[in-house]
C-alpha cells in the first residue's frame, strides 16, 4: 500500500501527498474508467492527492472549494465551513463548547467567503466546473480530522444533484470517518487511526500545498473533460 512503520507500534505514516493518493487509489478501483466519475479535490492539500487518484483511475480531475471557519484564536480548530454555492455547515459540538456570538461567526464566514472567491477565480480561470448532476462524485481530502470542510463539500454537491458522492481520504479520525458515512454514500479512509492527534502527523513530508502547484497539477490533469 506504500505505507510506511512511523512512531509507535501501530502507527503508519505516508511519504507525502503523492503516495498517500496512490495508496488511496488502490482502494478505489471500482471506480477506474468510468464516464459517470468524477474527482473533486479540496485544496489546497487535497489536490496532489486527487490528481493521484483521478490519474490511475483514468477519469476527470477538478477541484471544489471549501473553506473551514476557524474559532478566532485558534484557526485550526473548525467551528464549521463553507462552499462553493453559499452552502455552510457549522460543528455544532465547537459551538457549544465555545460560545462565539453570532457576529463572530458571520465576521469569519465573511473573511473565508473572500478567500473562497480568490482561490475560484484563480484556479478556475473562467472556466466552469466539471458536470456533477447524476454522476458518482469522489470528494479527496489529505485527511480528515473534524469533517467540517468535507460535510459542506458533500452538502454542496448534493446540491448540484450528484449521482453519488463517496468521501475518500489517506487518512481520518475513526470517528470523523464514521460519521461521513452518514452522509455520504460511502467512504474510503486507507487509514483511520483511534489515536488521531492531526492530519499533518501521518506524514512525513506534509509541507504546505501552494496555489501554483495546484494549477499546474489541474492543467495536467483530465480536469473538464468528459
Amino acid at each position: 500500500m506504500g505505507i510506511i512503520p512511523w512512531g509507535s507500534r501501530n502507527a503508519r505514516a505516508f511519504r507525502d501527498r503523492q503516495e498517500a493518493g496512490a495508496a488511496l487509489a488502490e482502494r478505489l478501483t471500482a471506480f477506474a474508467r468510468r464516464d459517470d466519475v468524477v474527482v473533486l479535490a479540496l485544496p489546497r492539500g487535497g489536490v496532489p492527492v486527487g490528481y493521484e487518484v483521478a490519474v490511475a483511475l483514468g477519469v476527470p480531475l477538478d477541484v471544489f472549494t471549501v473553506r473551514k471557519l476557524g474559532v478566532p484564536g485558534h484557526p485550526e480548530l473548525a467551528m464549521g465551513a463553507i462552499a462553493s454555492g453559499g452552502v455552510q455547515v457549522l460543528n455544532d459540538e465547537v459551538l457549544q463548547w465555545l460560545r462565539p456570538s453570532a457576529d463572530v461567526v458571520e465576521a469569519v464566514a465573511r473573511a473565508e467567503s473572500t478567500e473562497l472567491d480568490r482561490r475560484e477565480r484563480l484556479y478556475r480561470g473562467g472556466r466552469t466546473l466539471a458536470p456533477i448532476e447524476g454522476r458518482t462524485v469522489i470528494l479527496v481530502d489529505d485527511g480528515l480530522a473534524t469533517g467540517s470542510t468535507m460535510r459542506a463539500a458533500v452538502a454542496a454537491v448534493r446540491r448540484l444533484r450528484a449521482g453519488r458522492v463517496i468521501v475518500a481520504a489517506p487518512v481520518g479520525a475513526r470517528d470523523t470517518c464514521d460519521a461521513m458515512r452518514r452522509v455520504a454514500d460511502d467512504v474510503v479512509c486507507v487509514v483511520s487511526p483511534e489515536h488521531f492527534v492531526a492530519v499533518g502527523a501521518w506524514y512525513l513530508d506534509f509541507s504546505e500545498t501552494s496555489d501554483d502547484e495546484v494549477r499546474e497539477l489541474l492543467s495536467m490533469s483530465t480536469v473538464g473533460r468528459v
